[in-house]
C-alpha cells in the first residue's frame, strides 16, 4: 500500500534559533546538511514513485542529500506566509501578544507580496496538494514524498487526517525529520511521526 512520506528540511540558522522563516531562503547549516544525508538511508529502503519539494532551496537541498532525485517543484509546498511575524521568534511575539498561537491566530500582514495567511489559507493549500497526488497514492505503485516546511506540513497531515487546519498544532516536527502518513482499516492513520529511524 503506498504512503504519503513528508520530510521537513534540515536546520537552517533561523530554524536553529526559533525565528519563523517562510520567504526568506536561507540555506542548511552543516548540522542541517548532516541531517539531511542521515534521511537517505531510510529513505532509500522504500519505492518512491514520486518526489515532490517546495521551491525553497533548503528544502531543495535536503531533497537532494536525501537521495531523492530530480523531485518535482510545487509552490503550494511552501511555507505558511508569516507576514509580518518573519524573522521573528514566538517569545518575541507574547511580548504584545501573550496569548497569540500561529494555528488558531495566524499572523499579522507582512511587506508587500506578504499579507500573511490564515490557518484555513494553509490549510486550503494543503488540501490543493493532497487532491494533486491522490491519484498516484491510489495507483499504489509506490510512495510519494513531499520535502517542505515544519508548519505547512503540520497543517497537511491534519488535512490529510479529515481535521481541521488548526489541529496542524497538534503536532511536533522537527529539522531533519520525517512522518508517514497511511491507512489502518481503510481509514487515514499515522504510521510514523517526528522519526529519523523506522
Amino acid at each position: 500500500m503506498s504512503e504519503l512520506l513528508l520530510v521537513r528540511h534540515g536546520e537552517t540558522e533561523w530554524s536553529r534559533d526559533g525565528r519563523h522563516t517562510s520567504w526568506t531562503d536561507l540555506p542548511l547549516t552543516a548540522n542541517g546538511e548532516e541531517q539531511a544525508r542521515a534521511l537517505r538511508p531510510l529513505l532509500s529502503g522504500r519505492k518512491i514513485a514520486q518526489a515532490y519539494a517546495s521551491p525553497m532551496a533548503r528544502a531543495q537541498r535536503t531533497a537532494e542529500l536525501a537521495g531523492l532525485a530530480r523531485p518535482r517543484i510545487d509552490a503550494d509546498l511552501r511555507e505558511w506566509d508569516y507576514g509580518g511575524y518573519e524573522g521573528i521568534t514566538t517569545a518575541e511575539i507574547h511580548r504584545s501578544r501573550p496569548d497569540w498561537y500561529l494555528f488558531s491566530d495566524g499572523v499579522t500582514p507582512g511587506p508587500e507580496g506578504h499579507p500573511g495567511e490564515s490557518p484555513d489559507e494553509v490549510g486550503a493549500r494543503a488540501d490543493r496538494v493532497l487532491a494533486r497526488i491522490a491519484p498516484q497514492l491510489d495507483a499504489d505503485e509506490g510512495d510519494v514524498a513531499l520535502v517542505a516546511h515544519a508548519h505547512f506540513l503540520r497543517v497537511l497531515a491534519a488535512r490529510a487526517l479529515g481535521l481541521p487546519a488548526s489541529a496542524g498544532g497538534l503536532f511536533t516536527f522537527e529539522t531533519g525529520a520525517f512522518g508517514v502518513l497511511g491507512t489502518e482499516h481503510g481509514r487515514p492513520a499515522v504510521v510514523a511521526w517526528n522519526a529519523r529511524s523506522l
